[in-house]
């Protein structure tokens, strides 16, 4: 019997919620299953993700196979990194030391990630404040603009009636 560990979908219509099984890879999706290892929640943010280390271990001891989905759930726990570790043959004391120095390894490179993602949203952030800054100062300037015009065709039309006034008037005399 091959056994695999996946997803079994739970929950109402528009509301799924899964649970992370190991299963004989011949049952359906949401059929008969051997043993629940955890749970995932995708509607939360962010996704929550529930496993039982030790079953989880068990059953890749076993031989059990992981969907890519829960691959990747293992992989982010660091679970697969422990399976690797046992397989190797170190002692439980060398495990736990390798998987703290991944746990702070894992922890730099989010606070890295975190940290480049709040630079980036700061120069965003700065930049539209310079554009805005430059629209606005572009939009007064074309109301002066638009405003001078305006001035300076009243000017003309006064002008011009002024002169027609003193052509008139001249040569009425």
């Amino acid at each position: 019997m091959s056994v695999k560990l996946r997803l079994t979908r739970m929950g109402r219509k528009k509301r799924p919620f899964y649970r992370i099984v190991a299963t004989d890879s011949r049952t359906r999706r949401d059929g008969k299953y051997l043993e629940k290892i955890g749970t995932y929640n995708p509607l939360t943010h962010p996704a929550e993700i529930d496993i039982d280390k030790e079953l989880a271990l068990k059953w890749l001891a076993l031989g059990a196979q992981p969907s890519q989905t829960v691959r990747s759930f293992l992989r982010k726990a660091g679970i697969l990194f422990e399976h690797d570790l046992r397989k190797r043959g170190l002692s439980e004391e060398e495990i736990e030391l390798e998987y703290k120095k991944w746990q702070v390894i894992k922890e730099e490179r989010l606070k890295k990630v975190e940290a480049l993602a709040a630079m980036q949203k700061r120069q965003e952030s700065g930049t539209s404040k310079e554009e805005k800054k430059a629209t606005t100062r572009a939009e007064d300037n074309a109301e002066t603009e638009e405003e001078s015009k305006a001035i300076d065709e009243e000017a003309d039309t006064i002008e011009a009636e002024t002169s027609e006034e003193e052509t008139k008037q001249e040569t009425a005399d």
